[in-house]
């Protein structure tokens, strides 16, 4: 009998198992993509916590009276940075990332929202102030 016009098996076979191979890619392509959103959005915000670390840890190395002023992002997202004794907290998301800072005096836990202004001050007694 004449095979023109009719599809053989082993065609159907070799165009099933590329579909299989090429659907497998696309879905780890698409977990890879997902990852790495993830790792640069944690990375973004693991950097806004340092930055806010080391501004504070500029105002306690200085002397009574010293001040610094913050400006925290509005374009990362809504965050929340907890500053509390000696450990600063990150929250956006339903993720969280902390920060430790051993020399630190407070007296109160503060809590500083994105897209705001904060002034950090020491005072006469060697504390941090957060306004």
């Amino acid at each position: 009998m004449d095979n023109k016009g009719f599809i053989s098996l082993e065609y159907l076979f070799s165009l099933f198992i590329v579909i299989i191979i090429a659907s497998g890619l696309l879905f780890y392509g698409e977990a890879n993509v997902s990852s790495s959103f993830n790792i640069a959005d944690s990375v973004e915000h693991r950097l806004i916590l340092d930055d806010i670390k080391d501004k504070i840890s500029q105002v306690n190395s200085n002397g009574a009276g010293f001040s610094k002023s913050i400006e925290l992002p509005s374009d990362k997202g809504y965050f929340e940075i907890t500053v509390d004794k000696s450990r600063l907290t990150i929250e956006y998301d339903s993720k969280k990332g902390e920060s430790l800072m051993p020399l630190l005096k407070t007296d109160e836990k503060y809590k500083l929202i994105s897209g705001q202004k904060y002034c950090i001050s020491k005072t006469d007694d060697g504390k941090i102030v957060i306004t």
